[in-house]
């Protein structure tokens, strides 16, 4: 299977890259920050996660070891071979079907923020297709305000410095994104498209495909818990 490459994404730096930009090396680096206890907080103990777009296993790693059981997905092979402990699957997450469901479906990296909607919906179709009706979709979305926030530079208690260029809108509510990642010994670049969704916006692509905020996990609303809007009807 040869992923991909998304139109408007690319990437810049040393070793392998993502059909979304996303630079392997670098992202195997970041260190974990809190996304496992907002994950943990809000589902049960030992429950099956399928996690979409899992990358390098930043956060898998942490999950597998606090006990879940994670099935990682990633169209990214060189992303994959860095997953330890997790069942891993290769595979775009608009075209994944296991024939199987889960308690918690992840949809983390604010993958759902994606400029193109109609990939949105397959992410989203996909989400709804493998929770289980009595289970949920856990979101990470671009928080409350994101919109308004410009251009900025600042230091990484991982280590790096993180510089976002000025966003350029390019119409129908897509902005082009421009980041850098700065290591002492190596830098990356990343660009790509993405598209604002305000509380009211995703919440309506939520209920387009069958499910429904249960809840915000995080003041800013980066964090979304949702369920199933219907038992057993996968949104389309």
């Amino acid at each position: 299977m040869e992923p991909r490459v998304r139109e408007g994404h690319s990437g810049t730096g040393p070793g392998a890259f993502t059909p979304d930009g996303c630079a392997v090396d670098f992202y195997a680096r970041l260190p974990v920050g809190g996304e496992p206890d907002i994950i943990a907080a809000a589902v049960p103990p030992g429950a099956r996660i399928l996690e979409l777009g899992c990358g390098a296993g930043r956060v898998t790693h942490p999950l597998v070891g606090r006990g879940f059981d994670v099935t990682a997905v990633d169209e990214s092979p060189e992303m994959l071979a860095r997953v330890r402990g997790a069942r891993t699957v290769r595979s775009s997450i608009e075209e994944l079907d296991l024939g199987e469901t889960f308690d918690v479906v992840m949809l983390a990296s604010y993958l759902v923020n994606t400029g193109d909607i109609e990939v949105r919906r397959g992410l989203l179709s996909t989400c709804r297709r493998h929770v289980a009706d009595d289970g949920c979709v856990l979101f990470q979305r671009e928080g409350d305000g994101w919109e308004d926030r410009g251009a900025f530079e600042r230091d990484d208690p991982g280590g790096y410095t993180v510089r976002m260029g000025p966003k350029e809108p390019i119409g129908g509510g897509v902005t082009v994104m421009r980041m850098e990642y700065a290591f002492p010994d190596a830098v990356w670049t990343q660009t790509y498209r993405t598209r604002t969704l305000v509380r009211g916006d995703f919440e309506e692509a939520l209920a387009a495909a069958g499910l429904r905020v249960d809840r915000y996990l995080t003041d800013d609303g980066c964090w979304v818990r949702a369920l199933p809007a219907t038992p057993g009807a996968a949104g389309g």
